[in-house]
């Protein structure tokens, strides 16, 4: 038996499909026997289906066929085959590693292909896919104070003397929270004055890690949603940046953190720092019903156990009137300061009905805003909390970070995986998420909850199994460094010309090091950066914002073969090739199929032009890539 659902003979369409939608699936069987009958078998909603599958006149063995409307609702589909032979049942799904296209026989009950039913009216605004996003750590990026002073520091923080100091906590011996939060002064004035350098890099768009007030220097433990935190600046400062951001032709994401709050906060008021009456004060309290007490006031429901971070109950209509509903709640506010969007800070802790309705004000408020969600896995079918979620049907998230595309090409470049396996992941993505949000995901090599990507192409490991003292003071040896630059220049040209919207880390483009928070957390080393890195992101990030095909073009597989790996992106005027050895010491021979014509190296020192007649001979150098464009 023969099944591939990444080939249009066994299913058409391809992927993820609106709703009500014909698929066509066949089976084939390459010696069939008299009398034999073909089955598919459907669940979709928790509803299953099995129909009869009808034969198809072939010359070698036999096919069968069904035809499957995908229903009016959005949904997961998911479907295997099996037939009856002579009282006997073969079953057909999908491989063990449920990643889609060619399955697998068994004698038991095999893993099912997915099909993603979306809403028909899904659609993301086009201006988002076709820039690239930096995301910002703001106290660590820079200071735009004039003398440097930071301001309104909090009382008993620690303040860091020296721009250039390693971020560290103050832990309590017993508990190890948090004693004093350490601040390098970084702010929105900061940002301000650094826009010149974020639109020659060749940034659209810049995702902000939370700036409301919070006692934190990353403020997940927001204490007030409307109000800048001091220490950044003010309401007016990011209404200014917004405005100057404008002009540079660049846009701002907000981080919005709904699924808690701080603890010391107008809300919760546990630390009394604040006028407002909160709820671990009284029951009275107008906030009393956002939280979740088992025992007020002293036990309540918090994020992953940490105090300083009580949960919300997001089913309470006050709540919701705060965060979306009312004209003014914060969700809308922010977007009419001039925000372009919203970055869900962990979104599979937030009910569906929820994201719902803050895409729905956003939409209300600013039609063109961008709604993406902090999700670490497949998007498509993440079960969270005991159900499936609804996150990528077209009536919640825009789009998701793309930590699955780090995680794959991040293993093929430390040799974990081969090309092959590279491809099958991506492929999968490629075929589970539909098409607005797999060419919008978030795509990314770096974020502020990952050890630096530098550190670990250099090291090949994230420090695990190092002490606290050594993670602070250790740094890549020179030979480290040297490797490490050369996998990032490969993998941020994966990154930048696959389908998506590449984000950078602030930093990881001037070749920052640092292992897990705090140390992947470090101030911006501005004056010492690494230069010859900088102009390679500045130069693969020029192509990428000149070329129609690398933002828009079809994906295409070229080569996955090995160390080598490779694609096209095919728009009506480009045809664009990017293929990359991630072997660090030895070339490759490579014989690559490439539609005829002239197609000349866009990194190359020359732009001797290659002739391909339909078979292009290349030789790749250890950690070699090329971006080739036909010319003629």
């Amino acid at each position: 038996m023969y099944h591939d659902s990444h080939d249009l003979f066994y299913r058409e369409p391809f992927g993820a499909v609106p709703c009500n939608t014909a698929v066509t699936l066949r089976l084939k069987v390459a010696v069939p026997q008299e009398g034999e009958t073909a089955y598919a078998r459907f669940w979709q909603n928790n509803t299953e289906t099995i129909r009869t599958m009808r034969p198809l006149e072939t010359k070698e063995g036999a096919v069968y066929e069904v035809v499957l409307n995908a229903g009016p609702e959005p949904g997961l589909f998911w479907y295997y085959f099996y037939l009856i032979r002579q009282g006997k049942i073969l079953y057909y799904g999908n491989n063990a590693k449920n990643l889609g296209g060619v399955g697998a026989a068994s004698e038991q009950r095999p893993p099912s292909w997915q099909i993603t039913v979306y809403h028909p009216d899904f659609h993301v605004p086009d201006w988002f896919k076709h820039q690239v996003m930096y995301q910002i750590f703001v106290d660590r990026f820079y200071n735009g104070n004039q003398d440097g002073v930071i301001s309104n520091p909090k009382p008993g923080s620690l303040l860091h003397g020296n721009w250039e100091d390693t971020p560290l906590y103050v832990r309590e011996p017993d508990s190890y929270a948090i004693r004093r939060w350490n601040f390098f002064g970084g702010n929105l004035a900061g940002i301000i004055k650094k826009l010149p350098y974020l639109k020659e890099l060749g940034v659209g768009v810049l995702y902000l890690n939370p700036i409301f007030e919070a006692s934190s220097n990353h403020k997940y433990d927001t204490g007030d949603y409307l109000k800048v935190d001091p220490m950044f600046g003010t309401n007016e400062t990011f209404r200014l940046l917004c405005q100057k951001a404008q002009k540079y032709g660049i846009r701002i994401i907000l981080d919005g953190v709904f699924s808690h709050t701080g603890a010391d906060s107008i809300y919760f008021n546990r630390e009394g720092c604040y006028d407002s009456l909160g709820a671990y004060q009284s029951k009275e309290s107008p906030y009393y019903k956002w939280y979740r007490f088992s025992a007020w006031p002293h036990q309540y429901e918090s994020w992953w156990g940490v105090g300083t971070l009580p949960n919300v109950e997001e089913t309470e209509p006050t709540y919701q009137d705060f965060i979306m509903d009312a004209e003014n709640s914060v969700v809308r506010y922010w977007l009419k300061q001039g925000a372009a969007g919203w970055r869900l800070d962990v979104a599979d802790e937030l009910p569906d009905f929820f994201i719902k309705k803050i895409r729905r004000a956003m939409k209300e408020t600013s039609a063109d805003s961008i709604l993406i969600g902090e999700v670490w896995e497949d998007a498509s079918h993440k079960v969270s909390y005991g159900e499936t979620r609804a996150f990528l049907w077209g009536e919640e998230l825009d789009t998701v970070m793309n930590y699955p595309f780090r995680r794959a090409v991040l293993d093929f470049m430390l040799g974990r995986t081969d090309a092959a396996e590279l491809h099958a992941q991506l492929m999968s993505l490629y075929e589970n998420y539909p098409k607005e949000a797999f060419f919008s995901a978030m795509n990314l090599l770096g974020s502020h909850d990952v050890v630096r990507i530098l550190t670990l192409l250099g090291e090949g490991t994230g420090g695990e199994r190092l002490q606290e003292s050594e993670r602070e003071k250790r740094r890549l040896s020179f030979a480290q460094r040297r490797l490490g630059l050369a996998r990032l220049k490969i993998l941020s040209l994966l990154q930048v010309t696959f389908p998506g919207v590449p984000c950078i880390y602030y930093g990881d483009e001037v070749g920052m090091e640092g292992y897990s928070d705090p140390y992947n957390r470090g101030p911006y080393p501005w004056g010492k950066e690494e230069r010859s890195l900088t102009a390679w992101y500045r130069k693969i990030i020029a192509w990428r914002n000149e070329l129609k095909a690398l933002r828009e073009g079809t994906w295409l597989p070229l080569i996955a073969q090995g160390d080598s790996y490779g694609f096209l992106r095919v728009s009506e005027e480009e045809r664009i090739a990017v293929i990359v050895n991630r072997n660090s010491s030895s070339e490759t021979s490579l014989t690559v199929e490439l539609p005829p014509g002239v197609w000349r190296n866009l990194l190359g020192e020359d732009s001797t032009p290659l002739d391909s007649t339909g078979a292009l001979e290349l030789e790749m150098p250890p950690l070699g890539a090329v971006l080739l464009m036909k010319t003629r």
